[in-house]
């Protein structure tokens, strides 16, 4: 369960203050970290009977054997070189630390669990306040949900960059969904509000991009209450990652309570979809509009339907304006100049644009 990496800088840690060799081995007799270049194959016979002795610590051919425990199963053996009087002292320190190292470890494990079978609602309710309350997890304080995704293949360096970052929180968690996302379960203090969560995004955002080199979306669930609510703001966690991606895909960061209309549009069937594009523009599609249309009444819709404004940014005579958007009325039927209009093209808009993801979707 411990990284044979952390083991190695523990001993190495060790062996700094008592100058003792150390040598840490599975129960097979398998050294996996060790201060010296000799590995103790030789030993596997005598650690294997070991093992299955009832002493807890022995001295073998020039070294004091000790077991370290996960509840009642040897985990580890511990072996210090020399027979002197410190010798034991020393390994019985070292075989504490891993000891400990590995209730810590299992506490985190266990407590990543908690997290992930919470976040895909695996839990019954009872179970949840059950388990958190032994794994010192508080029900009722404010949490969030962060999904990150990276545009290449996950580095593990991210989550060590994520954790990093609230460095003082530990009762925050960060897991890993797969390859691509990672959450962040973050708790927030009383007073914090939905502004508080877009700046920590715009911090992750901005850390992961410098630090670990690597161009990410940031999505927010909202804030909840209560620790049974975490799935919820997960799953719109979830949901702002892909609206945000087809309708804003300008934006890095996106959070459920900013989704607006798009959130409703991607819950629509297809072939309502097809049904409402096939009647607002009269049997055409967004696609036999060509790019300079769509261009300028995207600009048109940016500026607010500000005739000037928009024809100043284009770079276009005022008239040439009226001119195009005269021939999108006449193919349309539909006055962009008017609101009711106009909300109605950008949701066509917006409509088709979910219709080609689906179709992407599909293949």
């Amino acid at each position: 369960m411990i990284s044979n990496q952390i083991l190695q800088t523990t001993i190495d840690g060790l062996k700094n203050i008592t100058r003792r060799d150390i040598t840490v081995i599975e129960p097979e007799g398998k050294a996996i970290a060790s201060t010296e270049e000799n590995r103790m194959d030789e030993y596997v016979t005598a650690v294997s009977d070991f093992v299955h002795s009832q002493a807890e610590s022995q001295l073998v051919q020039g070294y004091q054997f000790f077991k370290v425990f996960d509840e009642h199963t040897v985990e580890y053996v511990v072996a210090v070189k020399g027979e002197d009087e410190d010798v034991y002292k020393i390994g019985k320190i070292a075989a504490f630390q891993i000891q400990n190292l590995l209730i810590a470890y299992k506490e985190r494990f266990d407590k990543d669990n908690f997290i992930k079978n919470l976040l895909l609602d695996n839990l019954l309710l009872v179970d949840i306040y059950n388990r958190a309350k032994k794994l010192h997890i508080e029900n009722n304080v404010k949490r969030v949900i962060f999904l990150i995704e990276s545009h290449t293949e996950r580095d593990t360096n991210i989550i060590d960059v994520i954790r990093s970052i609230f460095p003082a929180k530990a009762k925050d968690f960060v897991t890993a969904v797969d390859e691509k996302n990672i959450i962040l379960v973050k708790e927030l203090k009383d007073k914090d509000t939905f502004e508080d969560v877009e700046k920590m995004a715009k911090i992750i955002l901005d850390t992961l991009n410098s630090e670990a080199m690597s161009k990410v979306y940031v999505a927010m669930g909202t804030i909840v209450n209560d620790l049974k609510d975490v799935s919820r703001s997960y799953k719109e966690a979830k949901m702002a990652l892909e609206v945000g991606k087809i309708f804003y895909a300008d934006r890095y960061i996106i959070g459920y309570e900013k989704l607006g209309i798009g959130r409703l549009i991607y819950q629509l069937p297809i072939p309502l979809c097809k049904m409402f594009i096939k009647e607002i523009l009269h049997g055409q599609s967004i696609e036999d509009f060509d790019d300079e249309t769509i261009t300028t009444v995207n600009k048109f819709f940016e500026n607010n339907l500000n005739v000037s404004e928009t024809s100043r940014q284009l770079y276009i005579h005022r008239n040439t304006l009226v001119y195009r958007l005269d021939k999108l009325q006449k193919n349309t039927g539909l006055d962009l100049r008017t609101f009711d209009d106009a909300i109605t093209f950008k949701i066509a808009l917006m409509v088709a644009k979910y219709m080609q993801h689906m179709d992407r979707m599909s293949y």
